[in-house]
């Protein structure tokens, strides 16, 4: 038997590796994935929508000044003067630098407190707030903290609020983990309002963040109209900014024109600190007197002192008489029973326990009595009263010490407080003439102090009369659409991100794909003809070669069909085609079942054989019986006729199932009965179809392949592994299989359904077994 591969037709050999991938198969390859692209899109859409829904809006805030140039004019002396327009240019970009300066934008973040950001949660995330805020956070010796850490603001009633979980007063200088605050509160403060979050940035870096965010450029060459810009996320915020920065820029311009106004107003302040020190020490000499001694009202102070020394001595008065109370339980407590008299009584004791401690001994001294006149003193009640009056008396002894303590201390107290307020009346008068003294001193700085603070309010107004030169043309207002983010670029830029995904996807996957997915890749490793392509497809029907059916894979079966012809060594012989792959799943089993109905159709006889004598499923998908196989044949226990059946519906195509499972398949198919049987089949058939076990699996394909006249090695996309083809390429140029042929299957998109080597159901809803690729 011939093992030559010299071929007078060699189909599909396109071997150029050279070349450049084709535009329009890359194209192509991304295109069949158009419903991840749309699918992409409308996600990238959506996180545009909502990346713009939870992002901030951040608004242009403008207003426009007039710098005043007095030596501007179109008088005769100055016309030669307005054709230099670089001139007020100077002015100009001198008072843009102003405007621009660290030290204004500094008096504006202290004065509008903008190194404070309040943020209220709302549906769409966090908002800035302004003056919206109903308190207000002023700092006043922060902590390093206090900028590392948000604080989350609630309100518990109209006068607490709680900070990160911990409750303040309002409008108190408070201590906490971030420094010493105060939260002022700008409005009453009710429970229901909306907790808030606050963001504390230093004082440094929000002029810096501000001043980066000031624009300010003349509105032309020869204008000395300034356009100032801010971009804010809180219009409201941005109005309020600007104005008062025109505003600290205006008061520094007058300032600057008012310089000797300025210069006298700082002498009366000097002034009026010294005066105010010298007043508040007098004041405080005053307040020290009347501390140090005691005064308030003389008059009524003495009248007061004798008020005090009568409410003394009647509290002394009832000292004493609780003392003498005391003496006598005492006394009646130290008595002997013998000498006991009547209890002393309690009415002016006015310790509830005392008085319990006596009643209830003189109630045991009762009982005590009365059982001793019918009872000895052996008695054990009478031994138990005497206990019990015993530990009573104890009791009343350890009371008894402590309050007499505690009223001899009271006493000698109120008799000290009578003498001392006896000696403050007698030294009434001399108290009278200090005070005095010191009065007048504290009048004569009043008077001074009244006079400097009249003469500053004169030059203040004098002060104030001088404007700046700069008008304010427009007031600030804020543009209707924010110009952050912009919906169009936001869109733009999430519709490119949603296209160029899939893309990365697509690119990766195939980068780290070892498998198999195009015909260029099968032609760049390996030399071997490809006879085929057969498309993808979700048909489930094992059998698609059926009479009158037209379809596409119907036709590259037919192709394929007619490519045999070109396979014959002698056209006068039958043909015996081998099928077999590199692994399972890859389609021999439907493509060799449906090429040799195909060949049936065209009344060629043919035989399919199931030599995948370890996992036999054909004809169990063909509902076919397996009693009897190529198993028995190989073992001699029968005949060609015994194993050869008909398969329904197809009069020219028979079928030999495999048989029982042998434990020793290989050793069957090595034995003489094998191209005994192949010999026989090339007598009554024109074509053998075989169909063997997977290359890479067992051996069972080499063993057969010496009987073979043609090999149809099957290639599926997206399935079979790319290093698998150095292995073809090696069996075609060791000439291991007759004619050797590649077969691609699974070309094109979608999803293919094939029947495999683990023999496992497409859809278990239906009522056949099925054959995928």
């Amino acid at each position: 038997m011939t093992t030559s591969n010299n071929y007078t037709y060699t189909p599909y050999q396109v071997y150029e590796s050279d070349k450049a991938p084709n535009l329009r198969v890359v194209l192509m390859r991304y295109l069949r994935h158009w419903k991840w692209f749309v699918l992409s899109l409308g996600v990238a859409l959506g996180g545009a929508y909502l990346y713009l829904q939870y992002q901030q809006p951040i608004y242009k805030v403008s207003t426009s000044l007039l710098i005043k140039d007095d030596k501007k004019g179109l008088d005769g002396e100055n016309i030669l003067k307005e054709m230099d327009i670089l001139k007020p240019k100077k002015v100009v970009e001198n008072e843009v630098e102003v405007v621009k300066s660290f030290s204004l934008m500094d008096k504006v973040v202290s004065n509008l407190g903008l190194d404070v950001r309040y943020f209220k949660t709302t549906q769409m995330g966090k908002r800035e707030i302004y003056d919206e805020s109903p308190i207000r956070l002023i700092i006043e010796k922060p902590k390093s903290t206090l900028y590392e850490n948000e604080l989350n603001v609630s309100v518990v009633n109209a006068r607490v609020v709680r900070i990160n979980d911990t409750a303040y007063p309002v409008n108190q200088s408070i201590e906490t983990p971030y420094g010493r605050l105060r939260v002022f509160a700008r409005r009453t403060l009710t429970t229901h309002e909306e907790p808030l979050t606050l963001t504390v940035l230093p004082h440094a870096e929000a002029v810096v963040d501000y001043m980066e965010r000031l624009d300010v450029e003349p509105t032309s060459k020869a204008s000395t109209v300034l356009a100032i810009t801010l971009e804010e996320a809180v219009p409201r915020k941005g109005e309020a900014v600007l104005t008062r920065l025109i505003d600290e820029y205006n008061q520094a311009a007058v300032a600057d024109k008012n310089l000797v106004a300025a210069n006298t107003l700082h002498f009366i302040e000097e002034r009026l600190q010294l005066i105010s020190g010298e007043l508040s020490t007098v004041e405080k000499d005053v307040e020290s007197y009347k501390s140090a001694q005691g005064i308030t009202d003389l008059s009524s102070q003495a009248q007061v002192f004798l008020e005090t020394v009568k409410e003394n001595d009647t509290q002394l008065n009832q000292a004493t008489i609780q003392l003498s109370a005391i003496e006598d339980i005492e006394d009646y407590v130290r008595s002997k029973a013998s000498d006991r008299g009547a209890a002393p009584s309690v009415l002016s004791v006015s310790d509830p326990v005392l008085v319990g401690l006596v009643s209830k001994l003189t109630e045991l001294e009762l009982q005590r009595d009365q059982l001793a006149r019918t009872t000895t003193e052996n008695n054990p009640m009478l031994q138990s009263l005497d206990s019990q009056i015993k530990a009573t008396k104890n009791s009343l002894s350890d009371n008894i010490a402590g309050t007499k303590r505690m009223l001899t201390s009271t006493r000698q107290r109120l008799l000290s407080t009578n003498r001392r307020l006896e000696g403050q009346i007698r030294t009434v008068p001399s108290k009278e003439r200090a005070l005095l003294n010191i009065t007048r001193q504290q009048a004569i700085k009043n008077n001074l102090y009244t006079y400097l603070l009249q003469k500053r309010e004169e030059t203040a107004l004098s002060y104030a009369s001088t404007v700046a030169d700069t008008r304010t043309i427009d007031p600030p207002r804020t543009d209707k659409k924010p110009v952050k983010p912009v919906g169009k670029t936001t869109y733009l830029l999430f519709a490119l991100l949603g296209l160029l995904l899939p893309v990365g996807v697509i690119a990766g996957r195939d980068a780290l794909n070892d498998r198999v997915n195009r015909r260029s890749d099968v032609e760049e490793a390996s030399q071997v003809p490809i006879l085929g392509e057969i498309a993808a497809t979700r048909n489930v029907d094992p059998l698609v070669m059926v009479s009158g059916k037209r379809s596409v894979i119907a036709e590259q079966i037919r192709t394929l069909r007619t490519n045999l012809q070109f396979l014959r060594s002698d056209p006068n012989r039958s043909q015996v085609v081998l099928f077999t792959s590199s692994i399972s799943g890859e389609g021999k089993s439907f493509l060799s079942l449906n090429l040799g109905a195909s060949l049936a159709l065209v009344d060629r006889p043919t035989v399919i054989l199931e030599m995948d004598l370890r996992k036999p499923k054909l004809h169990s998908v063909l509902q076919m019986g397996n009693a009897v196989g190529i198993s028995n044949y190989l073992i001699q226990e029968a005949s060609l006729d015994d194993v050869l059946q008909e398969i329904p519906g197809f009069p020219n195509y028979y079928i030999i199932t495999s048989g029982p499972i042998p434990p020793n398949p290989s050793e069957l198919l090595s034995s003489p009965r094998l191209e005994q049987l192949l010999n026989e089949l090339r007598d009554r058939f024109d074509y053998v179809i075989v169909d063997s076990p997977p290359i890479g699996l067992v051996t069972d394909a080499q063993l057969i392949a010496p009987f073979a006249d043609a090999t149809m090695f099957m290639v599926r996309n997206d399935h079979t592994p790319k290093h698998y083809l150095k292995m073809i390429d090696m069996l075609y140029k060791e000439q291991r299989f007759q004619r050797l042929n590649i077969i691609l299957n699974a070309v094109g998109e979608g999803e293919s359904y094939y029947y495999s080597y683990g023999y496992y159901e497409a859809d278990t809803n239906k009522p056949a077994k099925t054959i995928r690729k």
